[in-house]
C-alpha cells in the first residue's frame, strides 16, 4: 500500500503520551510514512533527525483583548495550513483536549474530509471529564473523530462510563522501543552514585505531580530501609519534587533517598535498580512499568487504573491497593530478600513485554488504523 502523510498533534514535553507519540513517529518514518509533527515546539524525543520527520511550530500571538493566548485556536491554524500545505492524508492526534477539538476545526477550516484518530492516554478522562464544565467538550472531540483509541482497557471502560461518546473506543496497548529498553551493563554507574554493591535499589520514575503519590513510595521505602541496606532513587522532576525533598528529611532517610531529576539513561538506571515502586492514584497505563519490565526490573503498582493489564499480581511483580504502604513495603522485601523469586519475576517481565507489548505488533496495529482512516482499508 501506498506511504501516507500523517500530522501528529501532541504535547512534546516529557510524559507517557508524548513518549508514545514520538517513538510511534519514529517506527512509523522508518517504515515509509512521513510524519509532520504539529506542535508548540521539537518535541522532546527527536534527538536524531529523519527525513520522513517534519515539525510545523504553532505560535501564539499574544493580543492584549485575550486574557490568555489561545493556544487551542492558533493550534488549529497551523493544523489546517498543514493539511493544504502538505496534502496530509489524516491527523493523529494524542489527547481529546484541547488537540481533538482543535483537529475538527483545523479540518473544517481546511474544507478537508480527512480521517481523525484520537488517542486516549488518560487525564483527558479521569480529570477533565469529570468536570462539569468540559465533559461535553470532550465529547465533542471524539465524536467529531473517525477513529477514537485508548492505551488500556480499564481508560477504554471509563472513558464509556464517564463520557458516554457516540463513537466505538477501540484498546491499543502502549509500547517501548526494545532496542532501547533491554537488559543492558551499567558499568560503574552503582559506585559513581555511591551506592554499595551491598545495597538493594528502589527506583521510581514520573514526572512529579501530585497524582503519582510519591509521598507513599517514599514511606514505603522507609520501611524497607528499616529492614535492609537500600538507596531510593528518585528520577524525574516536577511541581512535587521540592515538597518530596522536605519529607524525605522530615522522615530522617535524606542520606538513602537520591534525586536524580531527568534523566537520558533510564536502561543504566534501571539495570541498577531491584525494583520499581509505583503507586499512582490514577495511571491510565504506566509506561514506565514497562520500561521497567523490559530492563528485567519487577515493580510494585497500585491496584488502579491500567497498572493490572501490565502488571500481572503475582507473575512479574505485584498490585497492591491505593495506599496500602505496608503491603507494597511488605511486597518489596519479598523481592528485594527473595533471589529465586526475584530472577523468575524478571523472567517472566521479559516475557510480558515480548507477548503482550510487541513493538511490531501494535506499530502494526497503529498502520492498519492509519490505512482505514485515510480511507483505503
Amino acid at each position: 500500500m501506498r506511504k501516507l502523510k500523517i500530522g501528529v498533534i501532541c504535547y512534546p514535553s516529557l510524559g507517557g503520551s508524548g513518549v508514545v507519540a514520538t517513538e510511534l513517529g519514529i517506527m512509523m518514518a522508518k517504515r515509509g510514512h512521513e510524519m509532520h509533527y504539529i506542535t508548540s515546539s521539537m518535541p522532546f524525543r527527536f534527538d536524531e533527525a529523519h527525513p520522513n520527520i517534519y515539525f510545523h511550530e504553532v505560535t501564539i500571538e499574544g493580543y492584549s483583548v485575550f486574557k490568555y493566548p489561545p493556544y487551542d485556536i492558533a493550534l488549529a491554524n497551523r493544523i489546517a495550513q498543514v493539511i493544504e500545505s502538505e496534502g496530509l492524508d489524516l491527523l493523529h492526534v494524542h489527547y481529546a483536549m484541547p488537540h481533538a477539538v482543535s483537529a475538527a476545526l483545523g479540518k473544517d477550516m481546511a474544507s478537508s474530509d480527512i480521517g481523525i484518530i484520537t488517542t486516549l492516554h488518560g487525564t483527558d478522562v479521569t480529570i477533565l471529564g469529570y468536570d462539569p464544565g468540559l465533559k461535553n467538550t470532550v465529547r465533542y472531540g471524539l465524536n467529531k473523530s473517525t477513529i477514537v483509541t485508548a492505551v488500556s482497557e480499564s481508560l477504554r471502560q471509563e472513558t464509556i462510563e464517564i463520557i458516554n461518546p457516540s463513537i466505538e473506543i477501540r484498546t491499543i496497548y502502549n509500547f517501548i522501543d526494545e532496542k532501547k529498553y533491554h537488559q543492558v551493563n551499567p558499568g560503574t554507574l552503582k559506585s559513581d552514585l555511591h551506592i554499595h554493591p551491598d545495597e538493594k535499589v528502589v527506583i521510581h520514575i514520573s514526572n512529579f505531580r501530585e497524582v503519582k503519590n510519591i509521598p507513599d513510595v517514599i514511606k514505603g521505602f522507609k520501611k524497607i530501609r528499616s529492614k535492609i541496606k537500600a538507596k531510593l532513587l528518585l528520577i524525574g522532576d516536577g511541581p512535587e519534587k521540592q515538597k518530596m525533598k522536605v519529607l524525605t528529611r522530615k522522615l530522617n532517610i535524606e542520606a538513602d533517598v537520591v534525586f536524580l531529576g531527568t534523566r537520558a539513561d533510564l536502561p543504566e538506571l534501571l539495570a541498577i535498580s531491584d525494583i520499581m515502586f509505583h503507586l499512582s492514584e490514577k495511571e491510565a497505563f504506566g509506561l514506565v512499568l514497562l520500561e521497567a519490565l523490559a530492563c528485567g526490573v519487577p515493580s510494585i503498582g497500585t491496584d488502579i487504573g491500567g497498572i493490572p493489564e501490565v502488571i500481572e499480581d503475582g507473575v512479574n511483580g505485584f498490585v497492591v491497593p491505593f495506599g496500602d504502604i505496608d503491603m507494597a513495603a511488605e511486597k518489596g522485601l519479598l523481592l528485594l530478600q527473595n533471589k529465586e523469586l526475584h530472577e523468575t519475576f524478571s523472567r517472566n517481565g521479559l516475557l510480558t513485554v515480548k507477548g503482550k507489548f510487541s513493538s511490531p505488533e501494535i506499530v502494526l496495529q497503529y498502520e492498519n488504523l492509519y490505512y482505514e482512516a485515510a480511507g483505503e482499508k
